[in-house]
C-alpha cells in the first residue's frame, strides 16, 4: 500500500463510491476504506435507487448494474385497523429508457458500483476500521485503522462512514444526535415468486411498485412503514423516529411483526420466506442538524452530512450528489495545492446550491412539525378512514345528509377550526 494517497474516503456507501470513482477517472490516488466484509454489508436502506444521479456519472449504468426492478407505480398508504385510504401514481413511460428509479438489494448493487470505481483506479480496502483520524497542526493528514502499521495519509480525507459518524463527531463537527434526530429502521427481505409478485401487485414482468405506509404501520408515530417489490423477493419494513419508539416504549421489529400481520398487508406477502433481516440508523434531522460539512483537509459526505429527504424517500440520490460536489472541491484543491478549508469549501457551497441543498431547506421543518404535533398521525389518519367508510357505504342515507353528518363527526365549531389550522399549518410546513 502507498505511504500516501490523494485521497482516503472512509466508507463505501453511494456517498463514498461516487466521490471515490469520479475522483479515480481524474487520475488521483483514492483509497477506500470499507469497514464490512464487502461493500453493502452494513448497509442499509428501503430499496429505491433513482436513476439520473448516477446515470451522470456512469452513463447507462443500469444497461449492467445488478437492479432488481424499474419502478412504474408509486402507491400511499394512509392505513387503519382495518381499512385505508390509498392514491398512487402509475406512469408506463418509467418502465423505458432511461427509467426513473429502480428497487435494489444494497448486497449486490453496492459491490458492483465499488467495482467500478475499482476499475476506474481506486483502491479498495474491507474489513477494516478507520479508529479516528489524524489530526497534525490543525488539519486532519490521514486516518489510523485498526490494521498492524495501520496509520495511512492523504491530502484529503472524506467522510462517508454513515448517520453515526464517529469520526465527525471527534472532530468536533456535530454533537452526539439526539433521538429526534435519527430514525430506526428494520426491514426483511422476504422471497416471493415473480409471477406472484406481478400478480398481486398488478404487475408486468420487469416492473415494480413501491409503497409507502402511514398511520397504523407505525401506530401513530412519526414514520413510514415500505413495501418494495424485486425481481422474486419483497422488502417490507417499517421506520420510525427513535425519540417516539422511546416516549411509547416500541421495538422497531414489533412494528414490523405487526404490519406484516396487517389484513390489508399480509395477503400481499403470503407465503414468502425469510431470507434476511436488517436494521439501520437514519438521519432525519435534515437542515437543521446538518453538521460541519468541510474542515482543513477533511470533508463530510451523505448520511453522515445528514443528507436525507424523508418527506420524499431520498437518500442514496443525495449521497451521490455529495460524492461528485466533494470530489469535485478535491480536484480544484489538488491543482492549487491547496487543502485549506477555505478551498474546499467550495463543496458545502455547491451543495447547498444544489437541489440537495435546496430541498432540505424547504423541509427543515416538516419533521419537527409532525412530531410535535402527533394527531396528523394518531387522529386525523382514522378519522379520515372513517370518513371514507361512511360516505363511501351504500345505505339508502342520501348524499347531502351523510355530508352534514360527517360535519357533526368532525366535533364542535372549536374543534373544526383545530383541525382546519393542523391542516393549514401542515401545508406551509410542506410548502416551505
Amino acid at each position: 500500500m502507498p505511504e500516501k494517497f490523494d485521497c482516503i474516503i472512509v466508507g463505501a456507501g453511494p456517498a463514498g463510491v461516487s466521490c471515490a470513482y469520479t475522483l479515480a477517472k481524474a487520475g488521483l490516488d483514492v483509497l477506500i476504506i470499507e469497514r464490512g466484509e464487502y461493500p453493502g454489508a452494513k448497509n442499509v436502506m428501503g430499496g429505491v435507487l433513482y436513476r439520473k444521479m448516477l446515470d451522470d456519472i456512469i452513463p447507462g449504468f443500469y444497461k449492467e448494474a445488478p437492479l432488481e426492478r424499474p419502478v412504474v407505480e408509486q402507491r400511499f398508504m394512509l392505513l387503519d385497523r382495518e381499512s385505508a385510504v390509498t392514491f398512487s401514481y402509475k406512469g408506463l413511460e418509467w418502465a423505458r429508457e432511461p427509467y426513473n428509479c429502480f428497487t435494489v438489494l444494497r448486497a449486490k448493487f453496492d459491490q458492483w458500483f465499488a467495482q467500478k470505481a475499482v476499475e476506474a483506479g481506486a483502491l479498495l480496502v474491507n474489513e477494516t476500521v478507520v479508529k479516528e483520524c489524524i489530526v497534525q497542526d490543525g488539519r486532519v493528514v490521514g486516518v489510523r485503522t485498526d490494521r498492524p502499521d495501520g496509520d495511512v495519509y492523504a491530502d484529503v480525507v472524506v467522510l462517508a462512514d454513515g448517520v453515526n459518524s464517529l469520526l465527525a463527531k471527534s472532530l468536533g463537527f456535530h454533537k452526539e444526535w439526539q433521538p429526534d434526530e435519527v430514525a430506526l429502521a428494520t426491514m426483511e427481505v422476504l422471497k416471493l415468486d415473480k409471477a406472484a409478485i406481478e400478480a398481486r401487485f398488478n404487475l408486468e414482468p420487469n416492473q415494480g411498485c413501491t409503497i409507502e405506509i402511514f398511520g397504523d404501520a407505525t401506530q401513530g408515530i412519526l414514520g413510514t412503514g415500505f413495501v418494495y417489490t424485486n425481481k422474486d423477493s419483497i422488502n417490507v419494513g417499517v421506520g420510525a423516529l427513535l425519540s417516539g419508539l422511546i416516549k411509547h416504549k416500541l421495538k422497531p421489529y414489533e412494528l414490523l411483526e405487526r404490519l406484516k400481520q396487517h389484513p390489508l398487508i399480509q395477503p400481499l406477502i403470503a407465503g414468502s420466506e425469510p431470507q434476511e433481516y436488517l436494521a439501520h440508523l437514519i438521519p432525519e434531522g435534515g437542515w437543521r442538524s446538518m453538521p460541519k460539512l468541510v474542515g482543513h483537509g477533511v470533508l463530510v459526505v451523505g448520511d453522515a452530512a445528514q443528507l436525507v429527504n424523508s418527506i420524499h424517500r431520498e437518500g442514496s440520490n443525495l449521497a451521490m450528489t455529495s460524492g461528485v460536489l466533494a470530489a469535485e472541491a478535491i480536484m480544484t484543491a489538488k491543482e492549487l495545492n491547496d487543502f485549506s478549508e477555505n478551498v474546499l469549501d467550495s463543496y458545502r457551497v455547491n451543495l447547498l446550491n444544489s437541489y440537495v441543498g435546496q430541498d432540505l431547506k424547504k423541509y427543515k421543518d416538516t419533521t419537527r412539525h409532525f412530531e410535535r404535533f402527533p394527531q396528523y398521525f394518531e387522529q386525523y389518519i382514522p378519522m379520515l378512514n372513517r370518513a371514507a367508510s361512511h360516505f363511501f357505504t351504500v345505505d339508502g342515507t342520501p348524499k347531502k345528509e351523510k355530508q352534514k353528518q360527517l360535519i357533526r363527526q368532525l366535533g364542535t365549531v372549536g374543534e373544526r377550526f383545530k383541525i382546519a389550522r393542523d391542516m393549514i399549518r401542515a401545508w406551509k410546513v410542506i410548502k416551505g
